[in-house]
């Protein structure tokens, strides 16, 4: 009976073997994986970062209400070295670093603060918490409670509903104009075309990926926009409809290119046969083909929905910017991305301002992460049907 130790031994031998006779393939090997790897460790180690900055928000550390209680100067012995810390907003380090006058200095700077609070009833609110992160607030000068972003203001509001809301209408736009520009290309370009008009159409379609965003929401900007606004007659020229429909553009060579190489990974026999049956190529490629492609056609929808939701500069340009809460299409809108670039360089770091803006990317990294899981459980799910196996 052979023994196994010997096999493993003689597969050893054998690895050890191949990287002295083909060392240059070996090496070409452990560099993809390294680079593989590198680019786990680089999202992880954003995410991390990412995560770093937010978690004060998920744990209610921050705080933005505008209105406190001033500790006189000469109340000073009568409190700890750490409620003083807290007050003055400083590190045991810089406390310990500051000399006695340079501490009075700092707490008269704070009673002067205190001077200029606002007196608003609303000042004393702490704006970061979920509570008015996610749910409407009756605000002083409003008639009923409102879902509001307004992060520059005296009293900071930050709620994220309209960003999230601007977000979906665009991405939803996008979609509804991407997917059946791009699957009906693939279609036509894997099973229809002739192999003459094939090699001319595909990498045309596919050159759309290569221009930059900000080219195509430039177009948005200065030609899209006027033009469906002269067509049909709506009053904000930005809106979530122009932006959704440039946001499709930059969409439609990422669905194309997937769902054309679904539709063209299926057997030849299946269109073989159906032709053989009497179908006609349209009849085999909308019955047979598209079906059997069905998984990848829904990996290609799932990555132009990442696509569309991460996209910064388009959205930037063509939707207007404003914060509203409202389901039409032609309204302008704000999306989560749009309000990270345009607002984090205007912050102060690590300010409640700063880390919201990261609680937004986390929510953009949470939300990517979610749809490509559902994704590939339903892809799964879609091969074992085709498959037979459920």
């Amino acid at each position: 009976m052979p023994d196994p130790t010997s096999k493993q031994l003689t597969g050893w031998a054998a690895i050890r073997k191949g990287r002295q006779r083909r060392p240059g393939e070996w090496l070409v090997e452990r560099g993809i994986f390294l680079v593989s790897l590198s680019a786990i460790v680089v999202i992880f180690l954003i995410f991390a970062f990412v995560g770093n900055k937010a978690w004060p928000v998920l744990i209610g550390q921050t705080d933005s209400s505008r209105a406190f209680k001033a500790i006189p100067v000469e109340d000073m012995a009568k409190h700890t070295p750490k409620e003083l810390q807290a007050y003055l907003g400083v590190t045991e380090k810089e406390w310990n670093e500051m000399d006695e006058t340079a501490r009075r200095t700092l707490m008269e700077v704070k009673v002067e603060e205190a001077k200029e609070n606002p007196t608003d009833k609303d000042a004393g609110l702490d704006t970061t918490t979920w509570r008015h992160l996610l749910w409407p607030h009756q605000w002083t000068g409003y008639d009923k409670p409102e879902y509001i972003w307004q992060p520059v203001s005296p009293i900071s509001k930050y709620n994220i509903v309209p960003l999230i809301i601007g977000s979906l209408k665009a991405t939803l736009v996008a979609l509804l104009f991407s997917v059946p520009f791009g699957l009906g290309a693939a279609i036509f370009v894997s099973q229809l075309a002739g192999p003459r008009l094939k090699e001319w159409l595909k990498p045309g379609i596919e050159m759309l990926a290569g221009i930059p965003s900000v080219v195509l929401g430039f177009f948005a900007l200065i030609v899209m926009a006027t033009l469906c606004q002269k067509l049909l007659g709506y009053e904000s020229r930005l809106n979530a409809f122009v932006a959704g429909l440039a946001l499709g553009l930059a969409i439609i060579p990422v669905v194309f290119s997937i769902a054309e190489d679904a539709l063209t990974s299926v057997p030849r026999s299946f269109t073989q046969a159906a032709l053989a049956l009497g179908s006609s190529k349209w009849q085999a490629a909308w019955q047979i083909v598209l079906p059997a492609a069905l998984p990848g056609v829904f990996a290609a929808v799932v990555l132009g929905f990442g696509r569309a939701i991460g996209e910064t500069m388009i959205v930037l340009m063509a939707s207007g910017n404003a914060s509203i809460v409202s389901w039409n299409l032609f309204d302008s809108t704000r999306t989560m991305t749009a309000t990270i670039a345009a607002e984090l360089a205007e912050t102060v770091v690590d300010g409640h301002h700063y880390r919201i803006l990261f609680l937004i990317g986390a929510l953009l990294f949470v939300v990517t992460f979610v749809s490509n899981l559902v994704a590939d459980v339903v892809i799964h799910r879609l091969k074992s049907r085709l498959e037979g196996k459920a």
